[in-house]
């Protein structure tokens, strides 16, 4: 069928990982497969948290908060991959593209405020244990995640509606499996200049105040822990903040790795395959760092799991 729009609403052509037919089922089974392990995965995290009252706690709050944002995350892309393999079709609407652009921002920016604010959970923790019950009281809890998303729902839409004033040829083949904005903005036929210095604005601020407080967090914990003078002492701080530390490496690191790719490489297929680590594979370790560097967690899972299997 001719995908080429008379109606003056251009039409998106998502090309995908690979355009051979031959590979097409082992993308579908493989991303199937990742796909169902993250989401099963996160949702496991999630119902072990709520099932379990020593879990009712700042730290687990905030998790299961951030597996329910992984969920949705990978959520907002992967689905719409496998549809298209599936149906042997590449295009995605004028208004879907549009949509599925601001809730991955949403997602990823509520992602990496929701690890900023486990920093602070984690400094307070350690930094300030006496106090810690006091400060991290539920109202604090409830308006930093009320703040999370109110920052991230606001964030996305400068992005996502400056995208409305360009104009587009008919046909747009994006480079990608999903309508990553910069990849989109290459292929406006207008100027992008404003789009470009909203986008570089939004992701400046939204990534530097973050991660400087979690830096800051971080060097306040280090020097707190530096103090304690037995090793068993130092040990059980550092213990943790392990996890949360390996998730916010992993995170950073893979969009690290994007952006490194888009600069040192112009081939568009490296980055797609790099946009995997950060789409799908950082939600899909999250909850295998997490049960398996915790106790806590381990011990939630395993009565979650003899729960269910009991009730059979």
């Amino acid at each position: 069928m001719d995908p080429r729009n008379h109606s003056g609403i251009p039409v998106f052509l998502l090309l995908g990982l690979s355009e051979k037919p031959g590979i097409q089922s082992v993308l579908f089974g493989l991303f199937l497969s990742l796909y169902l392990v993250t989401v099963f995965g996160n949702l496991l995290i999630i119902l072990a948290i709520s099932s379990d009252s020593h879990l009712h706690t700042p730290m687990y709050f905030f998790l299961s908060n951030l597996s329910f944002s992984d969920i949705c995350f990978t959520s907002t892309t992967i689905p719409k991959m496998l549809l298209n393999i599936q149906t042997r079709s590449k295009v995605i609407t004028y208004a879907g593209c549009i949509t599925q652009m601001y809730f991955f921002t949403v997602f990823g920016l509520l992602d990496n405020l929701l690890l900023t604010a486990m920093a602070y959970d984690r400094f307070v923790a350690v930094c300030h244990p006496l106090h810690y019950t006091v400060v991290m009281n539920p109202q604090l809890c409830a308006q930093l995640l009320i703040l999370t998303w109110l920052i991230s729902v606001l964030g996305a839409l400068p992005e996502s509606l400056t995208m409305l004033r360009l104009s587009f040829c008919a046909v747009i083949e994006i480079p990608h499996y999903f309508c990553e904005l910069p990849k989109v903005l290459h292929l406006a036929c207008s100027d992008t200049f404003i789009n470009n210095v909203i986008l570089y604005i939004v992701t400046g601020v939204m990534g530097f105040f973050p991660l400087s407080g979690i830096l800051f967090s971080y060097s306040q914990i280090v020097s707190s822990v530096l103090k304690i003078s037995t090793v068993g002492g130092k040990y059980k701080a550092f213990s943790t903040c392990g996890s949360h530390l390996s998730v916010v490496s992993l995170f950073y690191g893979t969009c690290l790795g994007v952006y490194l790719s888009s600069m040192w490489t112009h081939a568009s297929q490296t980055g797609v395959f790099v946009s995997v680590l950060y789409t799908l594979v950082t939600p899909m370790m999250n909850p295998f760092i997490y049960s398996l560097r915790n106790k806590d967690m381990k011990r939630a899972l395993r009565k979650l799991l003899c729960s269910v299997l009991s009730s059979q």
